[in-house]
């Protein structure tokens, strides 16, 4: 299974970007997809998470600026990013929660780094 995470870059204040993460290999059923990030100096954290059923989580900080949909029929999970801030600086990961011939199991992608600065 590999996950191919794309859409990273550098953004200007309050600009916005989209991450894209498509989920392929032996793949029966994709239970959760998800964002993670990371920034320097701290651990890493949920961003937002969406179920198969289009049921979705997020992170207070970034609740009314991101939005994470999904296209089941591609295996790909999306975050549309707007009014990105400094402090949204990270490596983004994706994240997938999925069953296969190994049972179900977390795999994670290479991460994209955002960069948010003028």
């Amino acid at each position: 299974v590999q996950l191919q995470a794309s859409g990273g870059g550098l953004v200007q204040p309050g600009g916005s970007l989209r991450l894209s993460c498509a989920a392929s290999g032996s793949i029966f059923s994709i239970n959760v997809m998800g964002w993670y990030r990371q920034a320097p100096g701290k651990q890493r954290e949920l961003v937002a998470a969406i179920t198969s059923g289009g049921s979705t989580n997020s992170a207070d900080s970034v609740k009314g600026r991101f939005t994470i949909s999904r296209d089941n029929a591609k295996n790909t999970v999306y975050l549309q990013m707007n009014s990105l801030k400094p402090e949204d600086t990270a490596v983004y990961y994706c994240n997938a929660v999925l069953r296969n011939w190994s049972g179900t199991r977390s795999y994670w992608g290479q991460g994209t780094l955002v960069t948010v600065s003028s």
